[in-house]
């Protein structure tokens, strides 16, 4: 008898005596095993340091990877955009790396991979960013390129023109994507054409059409200044690298005051439901959203709300997801989130669907926010609260996630240890503190509806569910004239 054989033989020996052990006869494959205990979330401390020219640095070290990732955060984003110039901070944004220092966009570009870095720069609703990833090995290096792309941008004309014919090319585009038309149209609907969340935060085509390299200076030059600015260093260093942030950011100067960004006020509730049909004429199928005005940061009550959405559209078991996907087949997937702000968030349920099942699936929607009200089962509080709580580390497993963490932390002034208290809050989290945060948070008599579809095959439907005062209107509309693209 061969070796092979003689192996092959104990194998099976191995696996007869196993499938009649006490440990396999005993095993219970009836239902899921429940998960183990939840760890609490500990994070790495943060230091706070300063340079001589009064900027803050938050450093976070972590140590397991060789890299470190370096944020300079200035609170200018969309918010700061002057009336009627909406999309201006986006557009300074862009183009800070797209020449700086003398170097061109390709010049940066190859010192920048040269090193094996990466630097971008972009802009919230609440504030700007310049990000820089490398290696630690080559972190004095990039910091040079780093502090030449935020603070020495040079604005080529060519550049602006690229990116704003890109800018106009994505708003042309989105007028034929129903989801994108009904973002538009519900933060609309919802704070209003006069709030600032309620226009683009790019931007219309109007205002994009109309930037020019004095008002992009002019902006980065009002708004990107040390008093209004901050560093976030995550990574693996230590406070040693202090003197190499003071050389590339100590002498940042301001050339004036910055002025004070301006106060955006607190959008208004709600006060009854509305409803909005968009006709997009032969869409393949329906883009539903609801929303209201919805908490700012910081949320006080941040995990009952991460809980109780976890339970109505937060997870692939939610129940939004359950009824309209599993259930009726209504649509690929439905759900729900909060987004947060300085000046009011937005709550929001999204899911696109079959055109000829526009209204049973918007009528299930409502099901399911009336359902919400109601105290929910101690069987779907628990696997709701340990949902969330399992799985919260995941957000801060890199680099790159934990030093997003601490950019909202500064941004929105998040007090020290709110991260880790989520996973005991959100554990906490029984069936009244489920109920209790849906009524503070949802209201279906008080939120807009808005589909996206075609009017001829889904205008009835709509009306047959008497939801409220139905209002038509076009994609022009809601996204403008269709932009001119040279």
């Amino acid at each position: 008898m061969s070796a092979r054989t003689v192996s092959r033989a104990a194998l099976l020996a191995l696996a007869a005596a196993l499938a009649t052990s006490p440990l396999q006869a005993q095993a219970d494959r009836s239902k899921p095993p429940k998960p183990g205990p939840v760890r609490s979330l500990k994070l790495p401390p943060v230091e706070r340091l300063s340079l001589s020219n009064g900027m803050s640095v938050l450093l976070v070290g972590v140590h397991e990877v060789p890299v470190v990732e370096v944020i300079l955060v200035v609170r200018a984003g969309a918010t700061a955009d002057p009336q009627g110039r909406e999309g201006l901070a986006a557009m300074t944004a862009d183009l800070l790396d797209e020449g700086a220092g003398g170097k061109d966009a390709l010049a940066l570009a190859d010192a920048i991979d040269f090193l094996g870095a990466t630097i971008g720069a972009g802009a919230s609703w609440d504030a700007s960013t310049v990000r820089l990833r490398v290696p630690v090995a080559r972190l004095d290096d990039a910091l040079a390129l780093m502090a030449d792309v935020a603070l020495r941008p040079d604005f080529p004309e060519a550049e602006l023109q690229r990116l704003r014919k890109q800018a106009l090319t994505d708003l042309l585009q989105a007028r034929d994507v129903p989801g994108a038309i009904a973002s538009r149209a519900l933060a609309q609907a919802v704070f209003g054409a006069g709030h600032r969340y309620g226009r683009p935060q790019a931007g219309g085509a109007a205002e994009i059409a109309s930037f020019t390299v004095a008002d992009l200076r002019a902006f980065h030059a009002a708004r990107y200044t040390p008093t209004a600015a901050s560093l976030v260093v995550v990574g693996d260093v230590t406070a040693a690298v202090l003197p190499a942030l003071e050389k590339a950011f100590g002498s940042w100067k301001a050339s004036s005051g910055a002025p004070a960004p301006p106060a955006v006020p607190a959008p208004r509730q709600l006060s009854s439901r509305s409803v909005w049909l968009v006709d997009k004429k032969e869409a393949a199928q329906s883009s539903l959203r609801l929303g209201r005005i919805g908490p700012s940061w910081p949320d006080q009550a941040y995990a009952p709300n991460e809980v109780m959405n976890t339970l109505l559209g937060g997870s692939f078991t939610s129940r939004l997801n359950d009824n309209l996907r599993e259930q009726h087949g209504y649509a690929y997937g439905a759900g729900s989130r909060f987004r947060r702000n300085l000046a009011g968030g937005l709550f929001f349920v999204a899911t696109d669907v079959q055109t000829d099942k526009t209204g049973p699936a918007l009528g299930e929607v409502f099901k399911e926010l009336d359902r919400i009200l109601l105290p929910a089962s101690p069987e779907e509080a628990e696997r709701a609260r340990n949902y969330a709580a399992l799985g919260y580390a995941g957000d801060f497993e890199t680099t790159s996630q934990l030093a997003q963490r601490m950019v909202d932390k500064l941004v929105y002034g998040l007090p020290d240890g709110f991260y880790e208290a989520f996973v005991p809050q959100a554990l906490a989290t029984d069936v009244a503190g489920l109920q209790k945060a849906a009524r503070a948070a949802i209201d279906p008599k008080r939120l807009a509806v808005v589909v996206v579809g075609d009017r001829a095959k889904v205008e009835a439907p709509l009306r047959a569910l008497n939801l409220g005062t139905l209002r038509v209107l076009s994609v022009d509309d809601v996204m403008g004239k269709a932009p001119t693209v040279d």
